[in-house]
């Protein structure tokens, strides 16, 4: 600071924020605001009363109460540079003079460089000349995907622009033979995201316990990634989401209600960081790409399918039949219909120097074991869960698992006695999702998890991560077939995997969904003399009666007298039973090689009050050979009822601070009147928050169109969101997406 009654040498700054943060691909968080990326310079004029004379123009920047050069929190550097600092000083500043720059009429353009090893987070950035000192600028620093020094660096531009600049994405759902998708606004450079990100980091545990410490480490992707997964459940902590997964969801917002980050984490960050009520998988999983992405880190939320949960380490997953069907005991394992978490793109070195492990990371928000203590998932390689690595960190097993366990089916008969009925290497870990590149196409990498199910390699692999046997670890006796069609299942390198067939990558619409055929109701029972399946009769949509067959087909000489019994179960989509539909039992004498159909009709009147609250149905079969003791046999399948048509549109130009019109269509698919209806409007750059209008009750067949008004404050291409809820369908959503003109 200048003396009393001395002149200030320091006439003016400008950080110019509009134009760094444009270089530096942040101007859609803020035109006002500093916010740059480590590894690239910025820009910063100096203004002085005075010609630069040969004092040195000393910059100090620092962040954290507890600023250190050998904790990479301080840096100490000068214009010519003459700073003498400690020789173990970490995350050295750099600062050069721009061309345009006029010294001798004291106009300095400073171009700054962080190194791409500094800490994110909050700087503050003084400058000194002689004995006056004056602030400089007050910044916010990114991870730099674009830097090829920085652990996060993405060499392709498509996938930076997808992964760490695209605001909407796709969530998929549903069950492996019933994908649906779920459009999700992630919102990360919606208002106030930066200061939302930044107190979360600052709530995390580690940070309350070493301040110092925790600010240091913001260096490392692989810490501050570990943290977010900690902070978005608030299991631990402040952390954003409460999940909930059974039971009323009074007192909060229906899970499945939500369709995007930012009002999320608005809510929690406005209500003095009080949990958000009521989350899921792919809310916690949702919210945290957000904050990667604000952050500066590639990532992208990815569904595993038939997703197991294994408690005891053991690489089994032991499923309880009653003698009837449904399950009645109940087992510490479990098979989700799905599960959702995030992949991060970084460098691993603390796995392998060579770079082995680097890529995407499985990183998983949803409270479900702790980690070192806490509730958080990763980051686990997803190289080293295809190779069986599960010793490395972190997490490992626990994701090898969720892709890749057994399964064991057991009866628990009359007396209590348990009777093994099936044995599963398949069913775990099926049709792994992501959305495409730049399109809204559903991408399979299922094979950068696992090898093909049924080969050599991934019972090798699945053998060794049980065992730790290396000796089995390099495949030998593989054949050069099983190697060649080995290496076609090889992940494609930066999570571009082959399109596969069966067309599991078209285009699917918010709401929409695809029937997966491979695998779909393949028969499950061990013995190859008797083979059940379930074959659709027609689409299962919410409001119509749901049609099935069960269809048997017996290899057993002369005629084979058998006992059905079916079941059709609600289901919330984690393996939970919430209520029996239905229950019927039946004789049946199978012919020898031809098949048996079994009509299966569960009507709306049966399912509608358990759906309300459920998933899927899960549909059983156990059919019991009257010959053969202990020969009984089991089939299941999940129905995922598709959602009653509806359509949001708009018509026109839409431009930047004109209303618009929109237009939603729904007409009442049942014979009952629909009450407590609700439209909730929501969309990044188009409303701020979410907008939600009542409407009058819904008479039986009747349409209706409810046209609202809104005023886009961001140009580009906006995605609209339409959630319509009501008294029988819980949350049916729509959208559209339009490009939004200045």
């Amino acid at each position: 600071m200048s003396q009393p009654g001395q002149a200030s040498i320091f006439k003016d700054v400008d950080f110019h924020p509009k134009t760094n943060n444009t270089e530096h691909r942040t101007s859609e968080i803020s035109e006002r605001d500093l916010i740059v990326r480590r590894g690239q310079a910025f820009t910063v004029t100096l203004t002085l009363n005075q010609p630069l004379n040969g004092e040195p123009l000393i910059i100090t920047a620092h962040t954290g109460q507890h600023a250190s050069e050998d904790r990479g929190t301080l840096s100490v550097f000068s214009l010519p540079e003459s700073v003498n600092r400690s020789p173990t000083a970490k995350a050295v500043w750099r600062v050069g003079v721009n061309g345009s720059s006029s010294p001798a009429e004291g106009i300095l353009k400073l171009a700054i460089l962080p190194p791409p090893e500094t800490p994110i987070g909050e700087w503050n950035l003084m400058v000194k000349h002689g004995d006056q000192d004056r602030q400089l600028a007050t910044l916010t620093l990114l991870f730099n995907p674009w830097c090829t020094d920085d652990a996060v660096f993405l060499d392709d531009e498509d996938q930076r622009q997808e992964y760490v600049m695209n605001e909407q994405g796709i969530i998929y759902r549903g069950s492996g033979n019933y994908i649906s998708s779920k459009l999700w606004d992630y919102g990360q450079f919606e208002e106030n995201m930066t200061k939302i990100c930044l107190k979360l980091l600052d709530l995390n545990l580690k940070h309350l316990a070493d301040p110092a410490d925790d600010d240091s480490a913001r260096c490392n992707v692989v810490y501050v990634s570990r943290v977010v997964s900690a902070m978005i459940n608030c299991s631990d902590d402040r952390g954003v989401v409460f999940g909930r997964w059974s039971g009323s969801f009074y007192g909060g917002v229906s899970p499945s209600h939500w369709s995007g980050s930012h009002a999320i984490l608005t809510k929690w960050f406005k209500s003095d960081c009080r949990p958000v009520r009521y989350g899921q998988c792919w809310v916690f999983a949702g919210v945290m790409c957000s904050v990667l992405r604000l952050l500066g880190i590639p990532c992208r939320t990815v569904t595993n399918f038939l997703s197991a949960h294994d408690t005891n380490k053991n690489l089994i997953i032991d499923v309880y039949h009653a003698n009837y069907g449904v399950r009645e005991k109940q087992s510490p394992d479990s098979i989700w219909n799905y599960h959702v978490w995030v992949e991060a793109w970084m460098k691993r070195p603390d796995l392998a120097a060579d770079g082995s492990y680097d890529g995407w990371q499985v990183l998983d928000p949803t409270p479900q074991e702790k980690s070192n203590g806490v509730y958080c998932l990763g980051p686990a390689s997803v190289k080293a869960i295809l190779k069986g690595n599960v010793d490395l960190t972190y997490d490992t097993p626990f994701v090898f698992a969720e892709v890749n366990a057994d399964c064991i089916d057991w009866m628990v008969n009359k007396d209590g006695s348990e009777t093994k009925i099936l044995s599963d290497t398949k069913r775990v870990g099926q049709n792994i999702s992501t959305k495409t590149v730049g399109i809204r196409k559903r991408l399979n990498i299922t094979d950068s998890y696992k090898y093909k199910e049924g080969t050599k390699k991934e019972r090798t692999v699945f053998e060794y991560a049980l065992t730790r046997d290396y000796s089995e670890a390099d495949g030998s006796g593989d054949t050069d077939e099983e190697e060649e069609e080995e290496e076609e299942n090889e992940t494609v390198e930066n999570g571009e995997n082959e399109t596969v067939e069966n067309g599991e990558n078209e285009t699917v619409e918010d709401g929409e969904r695809e029937t997966v055929e491979n695998g779909e109701n393949e028969p499950t029972t061990d013995d190859p003399k008797l083979k059940l399946r379930f074959k659709e009769v027609s689409k299962p949509r919410n409001g119509k009666d749901v049609k099935l067959k069960l269809i048997l087909h017996s290899q057993k000489k002369g005629k084979r007298p058998v006992s059905i019994s079916i079941n059709v179960q609600a289901m919330t989509y984690n393996g939970g039973t919430f209520q029996l539909i239905q229950h019927e039992t039946m004789e049946k004498t199978l012919p020898f090689g031809k098949d048996v159909s079994v009509p299966i009709v569960v009507p709306f009147s049966a399912y509608s009050k358990a759906m309300l609250h459920s998933d899927s149905m899960k549909v059983s079969a156990v059919v019991t050979d009257t010959d053969i003791p202990n020969g009984t046999y089991l089939a299941e399948d999940d129905i995922v009822l598709l959602d009653p048509p509806i359509s949001v549109s708009v018509s026109g130009d839409v431009r930047v601070g004109v209303e618009t019109m929109g237009q939603l269509v729904f007409m009442n698919p049942v014979q009952e009147k629909l009450q407590k209806c609700t439209l909730t409007l929501s969309g990044s750059g188009l409303w701020r928050e979410p907008v939600e209008y009542d409407i009058s009750d819904l008479r039986p067949n009747t349409r209706i169109t409810v046209k609202f008004p809104f005023v886009p404050y961001k140009a580009g291409l906006k995605t609209l969101m339409a959630d319509f809820d009501c008294s029988l369908f819980r949350d049916i959503t729509c959208s559209c997406t339009f490009k939004v003109l200045h």
